[in-house]
């Protein structure tokens, strides 16, 4: 098991502890190029950027001055894919890796120590990548919520199976206090915490499709006020605009990595 550094875990300036149990807490993004994600991202969603204290390769983002994601320069030097990475609130990350192994899932890094807490990051059975955290977080979980992420979706092969899968290694609709409830709606699973839609999980996904876009991923949507300026800025900034419609926008940065920008008002 590889137990260096990943910069997808929430860094360790904490000020609060998180009290939801199997819900998104934090989501990052793997680059090539710090800099220069930097400026794309603060062009494109007005982020601001500060250091943290994992070193020189790792930035946080911040949105009206509170902390909603996180970059680690590490793609190239660790060879992993660029992408953005949702992670989940855990009591135990040792557990929580353990009943992934059980279930059929893979661990690329972890569990490995960030104190105050640990951190791995996982695939799931039908390749999608993940990752768990145990312990604090950069701020309280309702304003993480509240300043960019609206919600995750995960574009699977069988939602069903998928929400058997993360129900399991997540301690979803259990009896722990805090944990997300787990309702099938019409054709997706909605996992809801503290009454709130955190993710949706839907079938279509091809576990062999050449295209990353229709593979077995996380999407993160981030909640911005205009959809249409988003999607411009991107394309001016060495982005693409790979889907628009009414109140949403998927895109992609210069880098490769592909995300979703959804509007204050549907989301």
């Amino acid at each position: 098991m590889n137990h260096d550094r990943t910069s997808a875990s929430p860094d360790p300036d904490v000020v609060s502890t998180h009290s939801v149990c199997g819900a998104p807490c934090w989501v990052s993004l793997t680059s090539r190029d710090v800099k220069a994600t930097e400026d794309f991202y603060q062009a494109v969603l007005g982020w601001e950027w500060r250091a943290a204290k994992l070193g020189d390769h790792f930035r946080i983002a911040l949105a009206d001055g509170a902390p909603v994601a996180g970059i680690g320069a590490v793609a190239a030097m660790w060879q992993m894919a660029v992408a953005w990475t949702p992670y989940f609130a855990v009591p135990s990350a040792d557990e929580a890796v353990s009943r992934a192994y059980e279930r059929g899932g893979t661990a690329a890094v972890g569990p490995i120590s960030f104190p105050p807490g640990r951190a791995a990051l996982l695939a799931d059975r039908d390749g999608a990548t993940f990752g768990i955290w145990e312990g604090d977080l950069l701020t309280d979980w309702e304003t993480w919520r509240k300043a960019a992420p609206a919600f995750i979706r995960l574009h699977t092969r069988d939602a069903f199976d998928a929400a058997i899968f993360y129900g399991e290694v997540l301690d979803w609709a259990s009896e722990r206090p805090g944990c997300c409830e787990v309702r099938y709606e019409g054709d997706e699973v909605v996992l809801r915490s503290h009454g709130e839609v955190v993710a949706r999980i839907e079938s279509g996904a091809l576990e062999t499709a050449p295209d990353p876009t229709i593979r077995p991923h996380w999407q993160i949507h981030f909640r911005v006020a205009d959809v249409s300026a988003c999607a411009r800025a991107a394309e001016v900034h060495g982005g693409s605009v790979l889907r628009e419609g009414p109140g949403e926008a998927v895109l992609r940065d210069p880098d490769g990595a592909q995300f979703t920008v959804t509007s204050r008002r549907e989301a």
